[in-house]
């Protein structure tokens, strides 16, 4: 691990630099030689590095977002070669290759803060083997050596000797119990961030390789963390359990108001944001317009999620427009028009007709039926009579209808004919 730390010897200097102007500061306040002073000043470090990564984690997250873009595509190829997990791969490089992206984006922030990682562990070691380095003269490194973190010198380690540790002021048992405490936090923490990055904010749809690789590291990184943390000074421990508490609560925000498309934080997310839309009527905030107007240029690839909170705003009379916006729909303004009273209902859905069986239908007809011979002999009863026929042809008409009484042919109306007239002999 010296060798490692020698490497990056050259950001050493800055590093104790940044460190004793801190050290000043808390100095006054706690005392040169506290435990509050040192620790702060490596918190304040922690801080300060990571703040100044900030453009890094945006780019990180514009990366990750074009990552999300490519799900289709790779969920084509992995359609296309299932039973070819060789082909597979390679078609997935090439899609990565060609659209620029890089499936290993997200750790970026990591490998940026490990020089200053490594120069806090050497600056340290030094420390603890009695030797000047950087700007820390020989003041300086006596203060830092009579600092304890609650009851554990800056710069043992959790496998130092009891002799070493009783040269510095403490008892190895407080050393260890301290030292393990702070592991299990700096790994459990580890693990919850990864593992609130897999089950909340990764699109489910879509299995990858990347998805793999980070579900391997969730269980990876902390077994690491608690077996190369029993070699790292206490203030090591304290610089890596700050950044990873830093690292935490930055995921935690970007989570809830960025979220991932096709994740269960962007179902919470658009769940939030319809409330809200549907109570004040409008789209407040300038990431909000952007998510929505995303949503909308999706058109028909449109995910789960993103259907429900765009069918949810039209069912409350509302339509979001291309630009992020929200206004009402025509249809919620035609009905307030129609009923003159404010409302954001939409149209009412058309319903079909209920299909009726057969014997509804048969007693439908029959019923039909009767209610036309009541009326035909109702019009009957109601003619004039001189409106009626003469009696030669009623003669007649009774002769020629008696036959149609008895057989009725086919074709032919029931009822009284019209007599046929006589033909020319």
């Amino acid at each position: 691990m010296d060798t490692i730390a020698s490497l990056f010897s050259f950001i050493t200097t800055p590093v104790s630099w940044v460190i004793v102007q801190f050290h000043s500061v808390y100095g006054a306040l706690f005392g040169p030689d506290t435990g509050w002073a040192w620790g702060l000043s490596i918190v304040s470090l922690v801080i300060l590095i990571r703040i100044c990564l900030i453009p890094l984690f945006v780019k990180q997250i514009k990366a990750t977002r074009a990552m999300q873009t490519l799900q289709p595509e790779m969920k084509k190829i992995q359609e296309r070669y299932k039973n070819d997990k060789q082909r597979q791969s390679e078609e997935m490089m090439k899609l990565y290759k060609d659209t620029g992206t890089n499936p290993l984006s997200s750790c970026l922030p990591i490998l940026a803060q490990s020089p200053f990682f490594f120069a806090l562990y050497h600056v340290l070691n030094s420390i603890a083997s009695n030797d000047t380095i950087g700007v820390i003269n020989t003041s300086l490194l006596e203060s830092a050596q009579k600092a304890h973190i609650v009851g554990a010198p800056l710069a043992v380690k959790f496998t130092d000797s009891a002799s070493k540790v009783e040269s510095l002021g403490a008892s190895l048992t407080d050393v260890r119990v301290v030292t393990a405490i702070m592991i299990v936090l700096m790994s459990a923490s580890q693990f919850f961030t990864q593992r609130q990055l897999m089950t909340k904010n990764v699109d489910t749809t879509v299995k990858t390789p990347f998805m793999q690789q980070q579900k391997m590291l969730m269980y990876v990184f902390p077994v690491m963390f608690a077996v190369f943390g029993i070699n790292f000074p206490v203030g090591v421990l304290v610089y890596w359990l700050t950044t990873n508490v830093w690292t935490m609560g930055q995921q935690m925000y970007v989570i809830h108001n960025n979220p991932t498309p096709g994740s269960k934080a962007q179902a919470s997310y658009l769940e939030r944001l319809h409330k809200h839309v549907t109570g004040h009527g409008k789209v407040s905030r300038r990431r909000d317009k952007v998510i929505v107007k995303a949503i909308v240029a999706k058109g028909r690839d449109r995910n789960e999620f993103e259907r429900k909170f765009i069918n949810g705003l039209s069912k409350a009379g509302l339509a979001a427009q291309a630009d992020g916006t929200v206004i009402k729909s025509d249809t919620a303004v035609a009905v307030e028009a129609e009923d003159g009273t404010p409302t954001t209902a939409g149209t009412p859905k058309r319903q079909q007709p209920k299909r009726q069986t057969k014997a509804q239908r048969q007693s439908g007809a029959t019923k039909a039926a009767d209610e036309s011979g009541q009326k035909t002999s109702l019009t009957k009863s109601d003619e004039p009579e001189d409106a009626k026929p003469a009696p030669a042809a009623k003669k007649s008409g009774a002769k020629s209808g008696s036959g149609t009484r008895s057989k009725a042919q086919s074709g032919q109306r029931k009822g009284p004919q019209r007599p046929k007239s006589p033909s020319k002999k």
